[in-house]
This record gives structure tokens, sequence and C-alpha cells, in this order.
């Protein structure tokens, strides 16, 4: 009599085969993990990168809509624009506010960066009616305090300046715009934020808004002589008959 072998695995195939298919299983599984890491993340950057878009706009459009507010302080005989730019912080009067709704009028703001230390900086704005008074001595009210961007390891504010031959001014961008010793505003503003970097990832570039003001050419806001009067709107300066554009 003979024994015919029926056909089959052993159950060292069998192990084999399921620890191939288990190894298998593993790498698609961390493909899929990150791929949806990877998703995930990229719709982060994008979000955050719409948010800082929209920012900018809104900084960008209150920069432009700077004007040339003269103001009169009691430590001073003369008066002054209202306009104060150092390498870290910036005042200025303006007809845009990036917090009211619906206009009223001007608004004297500040953007100051403050130190917040492991965690990053931050861009604070505080913002408040720009009424007759000398405002620009005063300290604003820490409610008035907005963070527009957090967790950053700077801002750098920049002013350009056009060449003067008669004042022996080179023109460029500076780091610093007094209006009491120019008696002027600068032609553009350069805003640079400087990202936080963190340890074990790539350093991200900075980011920087380079505005326009267009009301550099324009005289200064004069003010009503009542108590509490609306600032006039500031006129271009006159031409003598005959000028060029």
């Amino acid at each position: 009599m003979e024994f015919f072998s029926t056909p089959g695995f052993t159950l060292v195939e069998v192990m084999v085969t399921l620890a191939i298919l288990g190894f298998i299983l593993l790498i698609i599984f961390g493909v899929f993990r990150l791929g949806l890491s990877a998703w995930e993340k990229g719709e982060f950057i994008k979000e955050e990168f719409q948010k800082l878009r929209i920012a900018s706009q809104m900084i960008s459009r209150q920069f432009k809509s700077i004007v040339p507010y003269k103001i009169k302080t009691q430590k001073v005989d003369a008066d002054y624009l209202a306009f104060e730019g150092k390498p870290h912080s910036l005042k200025f009067v303006s007809a845009f506010s990036l917090k009211a709704k619906q206009p009223e009028g001007f608004v004297y703001a500040i953007y100051e960066f403050r130190e917040g230390g492991n965690e990053g900086g931050r861009l604070v704005l505080y913002e408040q009616r720009a009424l007759n008074k000398d405002f620009m001595e005063e300290q604003p009210a820490e409610e008035l305090a907005v963070s527009l961007f957090e967790g950053i390891a700077g801002v750098r504010f920049e002013y350009y300046q056009e060449a003067d031959a008669e004042k022996n001014q080179a023109g460029g961008w500076v780091e610093e715009w007094n209006t009491r010793e120019k008696k002027e505003l600068p032609k553009a503003l350069r805003m640079t934020l400087i990202p936080r970097k963190e340890q074990g990832k790539k350093e991200e570039p900075s980011f920087t808004i380079v505005t326009p003001l267009p009301s550099y050419r324009y005289e200064a806001v004069k003010l009503t002589p009542s108590k509490g009067g609306m600032p006039q709107t500031p006129q271009a300066p006159r031409r003598p008959p005959g000028a060029g554009p």
C-alpha cells in the first residue's frame, strides 16, 4: 500500500508568512500615518499663512492711512508731528483703525514689541481716539493692548528717508525717526517680523512688510480752535504756478 502526502503548509511556513504580512501592514500603516501628519502640518501652515497675510494687509492699510497730525506738548515750545519711530516700537496717528468696526475719526496707535522668554515675544497694539490733547506724552491703558503676533523672536521697524544735498542727508533706511528734528514723516515704513527658532527645527525666514506713506508729502493737519474739534483734512503742499507734477 502506498501513501501519498497531501499538499499543505508547515508551521514554519505559516509563521514566516504571517511575519512578512505583519511587516507589510506595518509599513503601509507608517506611510499612511506619515501622509496624514504631512497633510495636517500643511493645513496648519496654510492657516497660519492666511492669518499672517490678513494681518499684514490690515497693518499695511493702517500704515498707509497715517496722517501728519500736528500737536503741541507742554514740555516743548514748538509744535511737532505725532509720529515717533524707534527700532522696536512705533507711534503715529492714522485715519484707519484695526479695532473699530466702523470709522471713528483719527486714532492714535502704538506698536510695541515685548519680550516673552522661552515662549517668544509678541507684538502689541494700543489704539485710542486721537483728541486735541497731548496724548503722545501719556502711557496708554493696559486694557487697550491687543496682541497681533505671538511667539516671535523680535520686531524691527525701519524708516526710509530721501536724500537731501542741502541737509547733507543720505537716502536709505534708518532705525529711528524723530519728527521733532526732521519736521516731516518718512517716505516709507518697513516692519520685519523675526520668527523664534525652535530647538531641532530649521530656522524660518523673516517676514517683512514694506509700506509707502502717501501722507509724507502733505502739510500737517490743522486743528480747529474749538475744544475737541475735529481736525481738517490734510492738504497737499501748494506748488508755484507753472511747476511740474
